[in-house]
């Protein structure tokens, strides 16, 4: 028996087969070394060649003071205190790398001049929960520390992130908002990966079909969380759609395609942050598939899709 879904985009459905050799609908435990392969990160001397953009390269003291490395990108020639992005990159959680996506928000750095940090947090199986959430918890502290060194302002700063990535710029900020720590002026939740339990209508209509299905979801969040997939005992930090109380959030901008598992989650988040009285910008890309400004950024959607992004960020970073 078919299952009802939306339909992809027509220009986005053109190239779903071209993404397939690359990023297979159905991902299992098996594939992650393809996966690791396939979805490196070009060299970031490429991707930075002609744009006016220095990089430095730090090793900070991670979750449980392991060496973690990170990324700064900040605007060639800026003298005075910048807006800062921590970015987190997707795969997810399996794979990928701290530039991984990360061409996308270039724009960030040399249009609206803000420095663009990118974390290495370790990767499940090998490392599962909280490694990743907590070496990427660490870089915000680290950015915040020594925001005079690095040349950006603490009142200015955003995590960002994409999938897997979105959901650790989420726990980020719950757990920013609980420890007391750094103060974030937003959020950007590309498409987050929230949820462990796999629930939500939308989670159910999409298998083998599009990009991250519910086989690969289930993937990603058991070798995460191991046995406690779905279980009473994950963190929110870890699945903040597991969150209580989602009052006291740092501004919003969430994400998501029509057509992907995680559209439900997504709007749900939404819709808790409203509901708590907090600020969220909501867009649901009709025909979209997960993840398609990264897969295939010259389509019309994928361009509207940053457009709305890159104002909303314009406008907090401004602020």
């Amino acid at each position: 028996m078919s299952v009802a879904r939306p339909e992809f985009d027509p220009e986005l459905k053109a190239g779903l087969a071209v993404v397939g050799g690359v990023f297979p609908p159905t991902i299992t435990p098996d594939l992650i070394p393809f996966m690791r392969r396939s979805y490196a990160s070009p060299p970031i001397e490429e991707t930075l060649r002609g744009r006016a953009i220095g990089r430095e390269e730090h090793t900070i003291a991670g979750y449980r003071g392991d060496p973690v490395e990170v990324s700064v990108l900040r605007p060639t020639g800026a003298a005075d205190a910048r807006p800062c992005v921590l970015f987190v990159h997707s795969g997810g959680l399996m794979f990928g790398d701290r530039f991984s996506g990360a061409d996308l928000v270039l724009g960030w750095v040399e249009t609206l001049g803000a420095v663009l940090v990118s974390v290495e947090y370790r990767l499940a199986p090998e490392f599962g929960d909280p490694f990743p959430r907590e070496d990427c918890y660490a870089a915000l502290e680290w950015v915040a520390a020594n925001a005079e060194r690095l040349g950006v302002r603490r009142d200015r700063l955003l995590v960002a992130g994409a999938s897997s990535g979105g959901g650790l710029a989420a726990g980020m900020a719950l757990a920013a908002r609980d420890r007391g720590g750094p103060a974030l002026c937003g959020q950007v939740l590309d498409y987050p990966m929230l949820d462990d339990r796999g629930v939500t209508s939308s989670t159910g209509q999409f298998d083998g079909v599009g990009v991250w299905d519910r086989v690969s979801n289930e993937t990603g969040w058991s070798a995460l969380l191991g046995e406690a997939r779905g279980g009473p005992d994950v963190s929110p930090y870890a699945a903040p759609a597991r969150a209580v109380d989602l009052s006291g959030l740092p501004p919003a901008f969430v994400d998501v395609g029509a057509a992907e598992i995680f559209r439900d989650e997504a709007i749900a988040y939404a819709g808790r942050i409203w509901a708590a009285g907090g600020d969220a910008e909501l867009h649901v890309w009709s025909g979209g598939f997960h993840a398609f400004d990264i897969f295939a950024p010259h389509t019309g959607l994928a361009r509207g899709m940053i457009a709305a992004r890159d104002a909303w960020v314009e406008k907090i970073l401004a602020d």
